[in-house]
Formats: structure tokens, C-alpha cells, sequence
């Protein structure tokens, strides 16, 4: 059961305030994981299908090339039987020879050009019609794919005029049918698809375990990781170790392992500051019972004649009744930030001296304190707050230099005031050890801006939270001198022209 969430019906408001602000995250319950089309899936498909297109885009060129060395070959076939059907014994060969040599050839007709002289060196004895020209002298790209698109997609058979290259002023035409190309085509594009298949299949093997290895793997890794961890970000152990790889991924890795590590020490503080804020508000309201009962003893030993008595009782019963007041403040607001100020006119001399009573300086056994504030020094601030905060900072003060056992080392805490404009400045100044750079770091901040061992940091916490509220600004200033100063400003109110000026024509 999550602590920070359970609240007793007859727990005080701070209690239930406290704890409601720092809730344990949820966690949102996991979707069912889909396997079917994840990444690896994608991967082998699509490395597949770009191995496919690029072999397809190479697919073209191919078939125009093998086009274009078959015409090739058919001509070469008939040139070696030209040189017998240009010969003078040729003419007595009989009919039949010469239809089985074009066969041979796989021509029907056989035309020698010499110039612009053409001889018909054999041909069937009745030649049929051409459907398409092919001429081999002009074999660019974009007319060889042209061609041999058109004789894929020939369904019908077709008779084509080859014409081939000039060589020593003669060229060979033939006229052949188109059946033998295609078939021979559609092989070559037949074997041309098996082995591109295979080349994708296996490049995109081999593509998916190298992938599978470098990236997959670690991300699906990363992502387990990520899912253990938030299902208890509690659990330190559940924090992803990371693989010491140099890239992308172990970059990853440690930007996770970082923020895993920060988010486990957060939630840790909130659940001690929601067990603090619990122990807290019971202290709290058993204290203000305790005071409530001092302040009626007070009373009674106010009613004494002894004159030590006249004199110290008032200041008992005031410390008492402004710790009562905070209890109760305390109680009533229920929540981790303090009330809105109630300012008035406050003499600071007054407040500081005050708080020199109560912290027991006015006869201090080695701490000096002297208040260098001007007689009728005035602060538009709410009294029993900025009684808080110099309260606050002197207490620091005098325990940072009661920590110093050595007789010789001066010890001594001032207060100064002035006005700059509408601005009061205020700063309290010790002789102490001062503040470590560790300290400054988080100064200002609940239980991390201690500036004493033990300390819990609630005092200079509580100072700037309530500067803050009114408008004012707080900071730990480098001085010459030793020791630590701190410099408060506290802005005065703005002044409402609307109300100034009906004030002053009524």
C-alpha cells in the first residue's frame, strides 16, 4: 500500500496537506505489446523491397543490353554466311541449301548494302511485311528500352528489319521474326528476377542480423529496461546498467541511467518529505497543546511581585503566544507555503531587538551583537514574518560561531538597515566560518541548503519564501570581512493613484 497516499479521517490539515503534494506517481497500465510488424519485421521488408527496386531499376538497362547483343550475334551468324552467298559458287546451290542456311541464320531474307546499292543474297520466296525497324546503329538507352519494352509486351508475332553497323562501306540487314528475341528475353528476364530475389533475400539477412546485432537488440534492451524500471522507480536495482558502448546508443544509455538515478532520488525525497510533513503536523498539534498549557502557567507567574518576574514574564508570554500563533497558522493553512503577508508599518529596531531577546545576545558569553539600525527605522513589512526571518538568519549565525571553541576568535553578529528609495535594505552580517561552496549550491532550497552539519536547511528556506511573498529578494553577498552576510530587500507596497487622489480631494 502507497503510505504517501493514505490519510487518517481525523488527521489534522497539515497532515492531509502535506502528503496530498507529493503523490507517488502512477503508473499507467502496460498496453498489450504487439510483435507482428516490429521493427524487425520492417527492417528484413523493407530492405527487401529497396534491394528489389534497385535491381529492377537495373533490370532495364539489362534486358535492352541483351537485346541488343542478340541482334548482335544474329548478325555475326550472317555475315559468316554472306561470305558463301556472296560467292560465285553459290549460284548453282540448290533451293533447299539456301532455305536451310536462313534457318540457320533464323532470317528470311538476307540483304547486302554496299553504299546506297542493296543485293538480296537470299530470302524465302515471299518475304513478308516488316512491323518494326531495328537499327542497330543507334543503340542509346532510351530507344534500346523503348524496343525492348514493345518486344516484351508483343503478344502477337512480329517481323523485324535488323540493321546493322557499317563496316568497310557494307552493312547487313536482316528480316527476322520477333519469337525467338522475346523468348530469349523473357529467359534472361525470367533469371535476371530469380537472382535479383535471392540477392534481396539474402542481403537483407545479412542486413538483419548486422541490425539485429548493432541496434535491434540494444533498443529492444533499452526498451525493457525502461518498462522494469517504471513499474517500480522505487527500486534502485530496477536501474539500467549501462554497456559502456561508445556510440549513439550507449549515449542513450547513460542519459537513461542518469535520469533514472535522479528520479528514484527524487521520489525518495518526496516520500521523506510526505513522512516528514506526517511527523510534522503530529508534533505540531501535540506542541501547540504543550504551549497552550506554558502560556497559562506564564499567566499565573505574571501575577508574582517579584521584579525579575515583572520583567521577563511579558517577554515569556509574547514568544509564547507567537509560537502558539505559528502552530496554529501552521494547522490551518495545511499546506507547504506561507500566508500572504499582512504588511504595516513595522520599526525595525524594535523586531531586531526582539529577536536579540530571544535568542539570548543582549548578555551572550562571547557573542557581541550590535543593532546598527537608525532609531525609528520603518519597514512596510508584516511584523511577525519578518520577525521569521531575522529570526532565522541570527540563529544561523550564532550557531555557526558557537561551533568555534577557541577562546581568541571573535564572535560577532550586526544588523544593518537602510532605505534606498522605495526599497529598505537589510543585511545581517557575522564573523563566522562563513558558507561552503557545497552550501551554495542549493542555499535556499528545503533540506539541501544547510549551512551547518545537522542542519536540515528549513530556516533559510522558510527566510526566502516569505522575502519572495513580498516582492523582495534575498542572497548571500561576498564581502571583504569574514564570515557570511546576507542582504534582504524588501520593496514598499505600490501606492493605488486612484485611492491617493480621492484621499486627497476628500
Amino acid at each position: 500500500m502507497n503510505d504517501a497516499k493514505v490519510t487518517d479521517l481525523n488527521a489534522s490539515p497539515l497532515q492531509s496537506g502535506l502528503v496530498a503534494q507529493v503523490p507517488l506517481p502512477d503508473v499507467a497500465p502496460a498496453r498489450p505489446r504487439r510483435h507482428a510488424f516490429g521493427l524487425s519485421i520492417k527492417l528484413i521488408l523493407l530492405t527487401i523491397v529497396f534491394v528489389m527496386v534497385s535491381e529492377v531499376a537495373a533490370f532495364v538497362p539489362s534486358v535492352s543490353s541483351y537485346r541488343v547483343r542478340f541482334l548482335e550475334e544474329k548478325l555475326a551468324t550472317a555475315q559468316a554466311a554472306a561470305v558463301l552467298l556472296g560467292s560465285a559458287a553459290w549460284d548453282n546451290v540448290p533451293r533447299t541449301v539456301q532455305d536451310e542456311l536462313l534457318a540457320t541464320v533464323g532470317a528470311t531474307a538476307i540483304v547486302l548494302r554496299t553504299g546506297k546499292a542493296s543485293r538480296l543474297l537470299a530470302a524465302v520466296e515471299m518475304p513478308p511485311s516488316v512491323d518494326e525497324v531495328a537499327d542497330l546503329r543507334d543503340t542509346s538507352l532510351w530507344r534500346s528500352a523503348q524496343a525492348a519494352f514493345t518486344t516484351l509486351t508483343a503478344w502477337t508475332p512480329r517481323t523485324l528489319r535488323v540493321i546493322g553497323a557499317d563496316r568497310d562501306g557494307k552493312s547487313l540487314e536482316l528480316v527476322i521474326s520477333d519469337r525467338p528475341l522475346r523468348a530469349a528475353m523473357m529467359r534472361f528476364a525470367a533469371n535476371i528476377l530469380i537472382l535479383s530475389a535471392v540477392i534481396s533475400i539474402l542481403t537483407a539477412v545479412l542486413i538483419y542480423i548486422s541490425l539485429q546485432r548493432l541496434l535491434i537488440r540494444p533498443m529492444r534492451q533499452l526498451a525493457q529496461a525502461m518498462v522494469r524500471y517504471s513499474e517500480d522507480p522505487e527500486d534502485k536495482s530496477r536501474i539500467i546498467e549501462p554497456s559502456g558502448r561508445s556510440d549513439e546508443i550507449g549515449i542513450a544509455e547513460d542519459k537513461l541511467a542518469a535520469m533514472q538515478n535522479h528520479l528514484t532520488e527524487s521520489l525518495a525525497q518526496k516520500r521523506h518529505l510526505a513522512d516528514l510533513g506526517l511527523a510534522v503536523s503530529k508534533v505540531n498539534h501535540d506542541l501547540r497543546n504543550l504551549l497552550a498549557s506554558a502560556q497559562l502557567f506564564s499567566d499565573r507567574i505574571a501575577a508574582l511581585p517579584d521584579p525579575a518576574v515583572q520583567r521577563f514574564a511579558p517577554k515569556l508570554i509574547a514568544t509564547l503566544g507567537r509560537a502558539i500563533d505559528y502552530c496554529q497558522t501552521t494547522l490551518a493553512y495545511g499546506r507547504a507555503r506561507e500566508r500572504e503577508p499582512q504588511r504595516r508599518l513595522v520599526d525595525l529596531g524594535r523586531i531586531c531587538r526582539e529577536v536579540a531577546d530571544v535568542l539570548g545576545l543582549d548578555h551572550h558569553a562571547t557573542i557581541v551583537f550590535d543593532s546598527r539600525i537608525e532609531a525609528g527605522f520603518e519597514v512596510d513589512a508584516d511584523p511577525d514574518q519578518l520577525f521569521r526571518v531575522l529570526l532565522n538568519l541570527c540563529r544561523n549565525a550564532v550557531q555557526a560561531m558557537d561551533g568555534e571553541a577557541d577562546p581568541a576568535v571573535v564572535r560577532r553578529l550586526f544588523v544593518e538597515g537602510r532605505r534606498e528609495g522605495g526599497v529598505v535594505v537589510i543585511r545581517i552580517c557575522d564573523t563566522g566560518p562563513g558558507v561552503s561552496a557545497k552550501a551554495r549550491q542549493h542555499l535556499f532550497q528545503a533540506f539541501q541548503g544547510g549551512v551547518r552539519p545537522g542542519g536540515a536547511g528549513l530556516g533559510l528556506a522558510i527566510a526566502a519564501e516569505i522575502v519572495r511573498a513580498h516582492g523582495g529578494t534575498i542572497a548571500l553577498v561576498d564581502q571583504s570581512a569574514p564570515g557570511a552576510a546576507f542582504e534582504i530587500t524588501l520593496p514598499d507596497r505600490p501606492i493605488d493613484f486612484d485611492l491617493a487622489a480621492r484621499a486627497r480631494v476628500g
